[in-house]
């Protein structure tokens, strides 16, 4: 597997890739790589001839009092993982090769960016869009793969795709879990024991959810107020919010209507480990 820092070596392999007829994928995460991040790279095998890895813990994405500085770090594991999964290249820059002096230009995707991760992390999905923005750029994908687990960063990443043209197809991977169902997370390593027993609560909860629609709720509230009290009663967990919205815009739902493509999500916090989670469903 070949191995690149610089912004520039990188884009310049990838336009001889593409010179050379090569189908592109990239799969952009932030290290820390695991079982998750191993099934978005051996989806993307399924769909190009080369398989780019992108790891870089993006600082423009992270606000004040966040877990930049913790967030774990440890590129040999990465880069042996991801050779094992099948990825070709990987491209880990520095934040001073991505962002040089005087670094100004950001990209803003405006409604869908505003609630729910959003709301709480005001300039996060601005760094999401800016570097992925930027990531295409340097690797020239023809297809990206990203997993369902970041529910808003998907409906973000599309609408800048759509929007800004972007010649790259979208492929959204369904979220990786454990045994237990609790998603697949890089944050997962900092859940104490205890609390680690307590987080797979936060999906029973959604399955739960999920269920209520399947057997014929057509109101949010009831939903919500049941992920609310499960998640109350059996964890130590704070709730951050619990969403019942739109799949596509994210606003928020009162009511749900036959065919409507829906997304149940939520945020809580173990502690100083805030975890998300979500069900995206269609209404029958």
């Amino acid at each position: 597997m070949n191995i690149v820092s610089d912004p520039r070596v990188m884009q310049r392999e990838a336009e001889k890739l593409r010179l050379a007829g090569k189908r592109l994928a990239v799969v952009p995460t932030m290290g820390a790589l695991h079982e998750g991040h191993c099934t978005l790279l051996r989806e993307a095998r399924k769909h190009a001839d080369c398989v780019i890895v992108t790891v870089f813990v993006n600082p423009a994405q992270f606000g004040e009092g966040e877990d930049f500085a913790r967030y774990p770090r440890d590129l040999p594991a990465d880069t042996a993982r991801a050779a094992e999964a099948g990825a070709d290249l990987l491209f880990s820059p520095d934040a001073a090769a991505m962002y040089g002096d005087g670094y100004q230009t950001f990209v803003t995707v405006e409604q869908v960016a505003k609630p729910l991760e959003g709301a709480l992390r005001p300039i996060h999905f601005r760094g999401v869009a800016t570097v992925v923005a930027k990531l295409f750029h340097l690797t020239k994908p023809h297809v990206a793969v990203f997993g369902q687990k970041d529910a808003q960063q998907v409906v973000v990443i599309s609408r800048m795709v759509k929007d800004l043209d972007f010649d790259c197809e979208l492929i959204i991977v369904p979220t990786v879990r454990e045994s237990d169902g609790l998603a697949r997370s890089s944050r997962n390593v900092y859940l104490t024991p205890a609390q680690r027993k307590e987080a797979p609560v936060l999906y029973a909860s959604l399955k739960g959810a999920a269920d209520a629609v399947a057997n014929g709720e057509r109101s949010a509230a009831p939903l919500t107020a049941a992920i609310r009290a499960a998640i109350t009663s059996r964890t130590s967990g704070t709730i951050d919010y619990v969403s019942v919205a739109d799949g596509d815009t994210l606003r928020e739902l009162a009511a749900l209507e036959h065919g409507q493509h829906i997304l149940v999500s939520l945020a809580v916090k173990f502690g100083t480990t805030r975890l998300i989670d979500n069900i995206p469903l269609t209404v029958a």
